[in-house]
Parts: structure tokens; sequence; C-alpha cells
């Protein structure tokens, strides 16, 4: 015990993330692929309860939830080890469960007491089997660090078979990194809008999670694309270095998830100027696009210039980095809000935080705000209900965890992240143009009917 003496150990109250494990909801995010997880039992059922049920209510689907295979590993098996098992859960798996991709996913017990589940996927990869093996042991981290493990697993050990050496890039495609599946409430509507907008400026994408992908399929294509786009603060930014370097691809990062016409605009100018294609489409797609949005807009001032004695004038945010981010800037460009207080809440790796605090500090002109770095539950809705928001009830962008700070408040709240269990969402999306609408929406509904 010598060793911790000087180890401070907290515990966090209101938890906002899963562990690494929960990382089998980014397999299953992929059409085809199933998630076999090999842990004890209740970690799949936690992991799915938190991220995918109470998060927007959006469902296991065909690989997630109550379909997940996993060992649940007994007493027995910490004692003289759980690979048997593991092999022969895979096999009645292989029998029972169809699918185009098999990822194993290593929990806590197997990597503790030292199982090889490496030696028993390979055995089954032998046979020409499609299947991958990913060490997901919840201590290494959360669920956006066990999403990153999972994703260079099935490179390293899948697609990188499909590999061709020199292989002629094409043009114009790319592979898109940004939001984690279902620990993101509004992912899928997000990457179909985020595809959406990059097809409409003239690119072929490999979105690769999600409804509008194309499965493994479009996994296989990876190493064919021209560039890596991350648009995300910092999640995917290790996936593109370690592809720049394996498939000597380039990648473009935008820390800003686009909201809004004026963002999608310059988010748009910057992946093409970046691939270097034809502006011709991308200027014809964006007047289309604007038309529409600003037909909206132009409706909508007239609530706005009846309503505005009774509207938030500040607010808060708190969540993941990347919609923090992105609802801060759009908060302040769009609608001319007052940035009171923001608290990420995904646990960044260190290395990233400097340039995500830089981005507060330019959200648009002479506007800057701080930003905290927090992931306990009290301790924010403590700093929430200190905080100055002037003579207005303030509107809180957060979780179902800032509820009843809110009501402390006199406040209004729109639950954007993970937990958000007063949403039902089936394909929202609060990203792009229609993102940008659909969030309008939400905001001033949630406003005005609060006094109702």
């Amino acid at each position: 015990m010598e060793t911790c003496k000087n180890t401070k150990f907290t515990s966090i109250n209101q938890v906002r993330y899963g562990c690494a494990l929960g990382a089998f909801h980014s397999v299953s995010a992929i059409p085809g692929a199933m998630p076999i997880a090999h842990c004890g039992p209740g970690c799949v059922d936690k992991q799915y309860m938190s991220l995918s049920f109470y998060n927007g209510f959006q469902g296991g689907g065909y690989s997630g939830g109550a379909v997940i295979p996993s060992s649940n590993l007994q007493e027995n098996d910490v004692v003289f080890g759980g690979a048997k098992r593991l092999q022969e859960l895979i096999e009645a798996s292989l029998k029972i469960l169809k699918a185009d991709l098999f990822v194993v996913l290593n929990g806590c017990i197997g990597e503790l007491v030292g199982d090889d589940t490496g030696a028993v996927v390979d055995s089954f990869q032998k046979q020409g089997i499609p299947i991958v093996n990913a060490e997901t042991g919840g201590f290494k981290g959360n669920n956006f660090i066990g999403h990153e493990i999972v994703v260079k697993a099935i490179i390293e050990q899948f697609v990188d078979k499909y590999a061709q050496p020199h292989e002629q890039k094409q043009k114009g495609l790319i592979n898109v990194w940004s939001e984690l599946p279902f620990q993101n409430t509004f992912w899928r509507g997000d990457l179909a809008e985020l595809k959406r907008v990059l097809e409409g400026a003239g690119f072929a994408v490999n979105i690769l999670f999600g409804n509008t992908a194309n499965g493994v399929e479009e996994w296989k294509s990876i190493p064919k694309a021209q560039f890596n786009l991350v648009v995300s603060p910092w999640l995917g930014l290790s996936i593109a270095q370690y592809l720049e370097e394996k498939y000597d691809q380039p990648y473009l990062h935008i820390p800003v998830l686009p909201i809004g016409a004026d963002q999608t605009a310059d988010f748009l100018h910057k992946v093409v100027d970046f691939a270097g294609i034809d502006k011709q489409k991308v200027d014809q797609f964006i007047v289309a696009e604007e038309k529409k949005y600003y037909y909206y807009l132009e409706h909508f001032t007239d609530f706005y210039a009846e309503y505005w004695w009774g509207l938030p004038s500040s607010y808060a945010v708190v969540g993941d980095s990347a919609y923090n981010l992105a609802i801060n800037k759009f908060l302040v460009k769009q609608l001319g809000l007052i940035p009171a207080i923001q608290i990420i809440t995904d646990n960044p790796p260190e290395k990233y935080r400097q340039a995500i605090i830089e981005e507060y500090k330019n959200l648009d002109t002479d506007v800057s705000t701080d930003v905290t770095f927090l992931e306990d539950g009290y301790e924010i809705n403590t700093i929430l209900e200190k905080v100055n928001y002037g003579h207005r009830p303030p509107i809180i962008f957060g979780t179902t965890w800032e509820r009843d700070t809110s009501k402390k408040l006199g406040g209004s709240i729109v639950e954007v992240g993970f937990p958000a269990s007063y949403e039902v969402v089936l394909d929202r999306t609060y990203i792009g143009y229609r993102g940008a609408l659909s969030l309008l929406e939400k905001i001033f509904t949630t406003v005005i009917s609060k006094s109702a």
C-alpha cells in the first residue's frame, strides 16, 4: 500500500459517460457489425441502459442492447481463466447470429486475470472469419477512449487486409470522424446531416456509423479516401493521425460542429479548399440551402420580435466538448445570447485541453468566455446555482442531471447530452442547416411552454 499513500481517490456523482467497454455501442452503430463482450454479468446491461436507453431512448436495434452476446464471467473464470468460455461464446454466436463483422471487447475481468482474448480471436481469424479483438477494460478510461481503441482495432485487424500498397486515392472521397455514437443523444441525425451537406458540396462520404453508412463495405474503403475529416474538438484526432501514418492520408481537423447557415457554409468552404475540388457545386448547394433556411428564419422573426422581452438573455452549457463548443458558437453568433458559464464533462485528454480553451476565446467578434472541465454532477450543479445570469432567468443546455437546478433558478432547460431522460430521439439533428432549425424550435418551445 506504500505506493498508494499519496494517491487521492475520489468518486464521481451523476456520471456523464460510460467505461471503455461502452464502446460496444460504436460497434453496434456500424451496420452489419456485432459486438461480443467478454466481461462480468451486468456490465453490458448497465452500459446499454445508461448510454442508450435513458439517453434519448435510442434502443438497441439489431446488434445492441439485449442482443449482445456476453461471457458473463463468474468467480470460477477469475480463478481459472475465461478464455475457454469466450471460445465457446464465439462459436455459439457464429451459429446463431448473422453479421458481416464481429468485434470482441475484453472487459475488466478478462484483462485483469490475463485472458488472452487475442489468441482466441486469432484462431477464428485464421479460419477466415471476419472477427476483431479490442482490449477495452473499463479501467483504461471512458467510452470515448474505448471508441478509439475499437476503431483502431478494426482498422488494424480487418480493414488493413483490404488495403493495397501504394493504392491510388479516390479524389473527393473522405472518411469522417465526428460524434461518439449513442453517447451523443442526437448522433444518428447529426451524422446523417453531416453526410448530406458534404455530399451536397460534391464529396463521396464514408460516414462509417449510423443508418446512412454503407456498413462494413464502407470500412473496407477507408484506405482509398483522399483524406480524413475530423469534426470535433478532439475525438477522432488520434485516429486520423494513425491513418496518416498507416495509409499516407492527410487529415483536416475542424474542431467545431457547424450549426446554422453561416457556420455550415464556412465549414463546407474549408473542406472544399482543403480537398482542392471544384467550388461551383458547393456554392450552388449553399445558395439553395440558405434560401430554405432563411425563409423559415424570416417567419421566425415575428415570434422573436413579439416575445423578446420574455426570452432568456444568458445561458450555460453543460456537456461533452463537441456539443458544448458547437452550441456556444451558435447561440452567440446566431442568437446573440450572453455566455454565462460553460462546463465540459467528457474528460478530454490533457494534451487537447489548451486548444479547446482557445476556441472559447473567440466565439465571435469581441465575445469570449471561460470554460471549465468538470465531471462531478454535485460540483457542476453547485457552480450553476452560484452564477450571476443577469435580470432574467437563464436557459441551461445540459442533461437530466441539471433539471432540478434549472427549476431552482427559475430557468429553462434543453437536454442536449447524456443522460437525456426527458427526450425521445429518433433521427433528430441539431447541426447543419436542418439541425439549426430543429434547435431553434426546441429552445423557444421550451421557453414559452415553461410558463404554461
